[in-house]
Parts: C-alpha cells; sequence; structure tokens
C-alpha cells in the first residue's frame, strides 16, 4: 500500500459531476470550497494486498451475520438501544426470514496501512454512502490515468447481478420506488439512490424515484402511497431504520411491513434485520463472540475498561454517522463512560500517509466483497471533511 501523488486532470471537476459525482468539493467552516473528490494524489495496492482484504471482508461479514444471530437468539436488543417491543419483534422476524427478503449491500471502515492485518472499526450495512465515487468517477479515472491496470471495483455488475437474482423476492410486477431524504443538500443520498435505480433498470427492474419526505399514508386503504397515489409495494430506502421506526409514521411503517412471505403491504430495502450490523454495539458483541480475532479491536459497551490505561479508545455512540459524537481519548485519561449510550473501542490511530489519515471503505455486495473506496482527514475522525481517494492495483 502506497500513497503517489499526480497531477489532477484538466477539467477534473466537470468529468466526476457527468458521471454522477455532483458534489465534488467541500465547503469549510471558514466558507471555503475544497475538493472532496481529490486526484491530487492515489492509492497503490498489490494484487495480493487485494485478494487477501477481501478475504479479511468476507470472514468479517460472516462474523457479523453469527454475531446478528446472537443478538436476536439471546434477545440483546436493549443493548442496541432498541427498546420497543415491537421494533425488536420485527427485526427479529427479519432476521428469521432473511432469505425471503432483498438485501443489497455494506460498507466495512477498516484501519489498515499495508503492514498488519486490516481491523474493523464500523460496519455500515443499511445506508451507507460514498458508493457512487466508489464505483463509478474512480473506475473512469483509472481507465484514463493507467489503462491496462486493474482495480478492486466490481460494484457495478454485482449490484446489477444482486438486483437480478433478488427480483424473486419482490413482490410481482411492483414497481420498485427509491426514497432518499430532500433534506441532503449536497445531493450525495440523491445521486446514491439514483445509482441504485440505474442498477434496479439495468435488471430489468421497473423503478420510480422520489423523496421521503413525499411518501404519504391512504388512511381509507391503510397503505403508503407515492406522490402520484400508487401504492407503495417495494422501496429501497437511504434513511435508516432508526428513523423510520421512531418518525410519525412509525406505527404505520411496522403495522403494513412485508417481513418475508408478502404478508404485508410494504416491503422496505434494505430489510429491518440490518439493525443489528449498523449499530457500533456489534462491535461489541464481536469482540464477545471472538475475542482475541486479528481483524478486531478490543469494544465493550459499559465503559472502556482496561483500555483506559492499556491502549486508549474511542467512545462511539450507537448510532452515528460520520464522526458525529466520536470521541478519541489516549491511556491515562478519564475512564468514566459517557452518558449517552456508546461503545468504546480500542485507539488504534489511523495511519498517516504524507500526513493524511487514512481509511479504507471495504464494499459488499449480498455476502462478497465487492470494491474498496478511500478516505483521506486531517484528523483521527474521519468526518464530512474527509476526501476521497481513487486506488489503483499494481
Amino acid at each position: 500500500m502506497e500513497r503517489r501523488t499526480i497531477e489532477p486532470r484538466p477539467g477534473w471537476q466537470q468529468t466526476v459531476e457527468a458521471q454522477g459525482l455532483i458534489y465534488p468539493l467541500t465547503r469549510y467552516p471558514d466558507d471555503s470550497l475544497r475538493p472532496y473528490w481529490d486526484e491530487s494524489a492515489y492509492y497503490v495496492f498489490t494484487l495480493d494486498e487485494v485478494e487477501a482484504l477481501e478475504e479479511t471482508v468476507e470472514e468479517l461479514h460472516r462474523m457479523c451475520l453469527a454475531a446478528a444471530d446472537h443478538i436476536v437468539t439471546a434477545g440483546r436488543f436493549a443493548d442496541l438501544g432498541i427498546t420497543d417491543p415491537r421494533v425488536a419483534r420485527a427485526v427479529a422476524e427479519s432476521w428469521h426470514r432473511r432469505a425471503e427478503l432483498p438485501s443489497l449491500y455494506g460498507r466495512f471502515d477498516l484501519r489498515y496501512d499495508g503492514t498488519g492485518p486490516a481491523k474493523l472499526l464500523e460496519y455500515n450495512a443499511d445506508t451507507p454512502t460514498s458508493l457512487v465515487e466508489a464505483a463509478s468517477p474512480q473506475w473512469f479515472w483509472m481507465e484514463e490515468r493507467f489503462p491496462g491496470a486493474d482495480q478492486w471495483n466490481s460494484l457495478h455488475e454485482r449490484l446489477v447481478a444482486a438486483w437480478r437474482r433478488q427480483a424473486r423476492l419482490l413482490p410481482p410486477g411492483s414497481l420498485v420506488h427509491f426514497a432518499h431524504s430532500a433534506a441532503d443538500e449536497l445531493g450525495e443520498d440523491l445521486m446514491t439512490v439514483a445509482y441504485l435505480k440505474e442498477t434496479a433498470e439495468q435488471a430489468g427492474l421497473a423503478t420510480d424515484l422520489l423523496p421521503v419526505e413525499e411518501i404519504g399514508w391512504d388512511p381509507l386503504s391503510g397503505r403508503f402511497v407515492d406522490n402520484g397515489l400508487r401504492f407503495i409495494r417495494s422501496i429501497f430506502k437511504l434513511y435508516p431504520w432508526e428513523w423510520l421506526t421512531t418518525d410519525r409514521f412509525a406505527d404505520h411503517v411496522l403495522d403494513t411491513l412485508d417481513n418475508g412471505g408478502g404478508t404485508g403491504s410494504t416491503l422496505w430495502i434494505e430489510p429491518a434485520w440490518k439493525m443489528l450490523l449498523s449499530n457500533k454495539a456489534l462491535l461489541a458483541v464481536l469482540w464477545e463472540l471472538f475475542p482475541g480475532h486479528p481483524n478486531l479491536l478490543p469494544a465493550h459497551l459499559d465503559g472502556p475498561r482496561d483500555l483506559a490505561t492499556t491502549t486508549g479508545w474511542v467512545a462511539k455512540p450507537l448510532l452515528g454517522r460520520e464522526g458525529d459524537g466520536v470521541s478519541v481519548h489516549e491511556p491515562g485519561t478519564d475512564p468514566a463512560p459517557r452518558e449517552e449510550p456508546c461503545c468504546y473501542q480500542a485507539l488504534a490511530p489511523l495511519p498517516a500517509f504524507d500526513g493524511n489519515h487514512v481509511v479504507l471503505g471495504a464494499w459488499v455486495v449480498e455476502d462478497e466483497a465487492a470494491g474498496l473506496g478511500i478516505r483521506e482527514s486531517a484528523g483521527l475522525v474521519t468526518d464530512e471533511y474527509a476526501r476521497f481517494l481513487p486506488h489503483v492495483i499494481l
């Protein structure tokens, strides 16, 4: 693994925008605009490194599924902050009937510096973003900059194939709706959903796009409808389950949930069991089930324990995103747990390449490793100011 600098292509911003990345710049607190898509540098991997990382990702995915099964079997929903019995029942039913429910993709965030085993930082298997840039612009960048080279990137073809295989799980003849939140001003959610919609269309599915805010409720039929008053029979949503089950339509979501077998009126994708994998409590459960595993970091739910005097720790809110609420603690600092529910994970500082802290975002489609996206940040927490850099296998 190596970071190399390179001159950006002339007109790079217009190029990546035409490829779906309509948010190539980030606005900073001083009101300046700086590249989010950063092709002034790139990362190089060997084929052996990538093959080893693929094996690691697929093993971690299997371990996460085992942890999800343990949480359901042991009834440990409260450890994940799931205290509503109806939500817990819906998640459990979803898990037990998962073979009947479409489930598409997820993203592992890994610490890796090219010298030791990759370490799991977290798993977002419900609403992962940075998909567009990983699947499309960086592939075209490689073809232009390094023709004949390769990249860890089979995202597009795997997504199309996944929709094609899972079409049998959708209600017969139904339109698949794709929903994003209009509250996202950058356009990242919109373009992620639009891209997934495109992959579904290429698999032969009929689709439509709408904002979550325009989903309606028809009290006469007791069903969700779109902005054309059509029943929503199946819908992919880039909208977290913890919001879906707590906002003002939560009762309707649970009342009409198709949790496998076509028994309800609305099938939601990703399924409810993905709540088990996108919760940071998963990290502590994994450490309980697989203590000492080389791809895991020690993690606890009741406080940092011995991490306070050994490695230091990172406190992560169970449902935080883009580094929100994450705090970093060096050894010897106050070990008092935070008031909000957190996961306390061993501190493993992100490796620095030329002063840039890097995290690998390794993608899974269905149950197979499918690609890589790399983000850099100035600090140890990968936040909304992180930059996306392409990579190549040489």
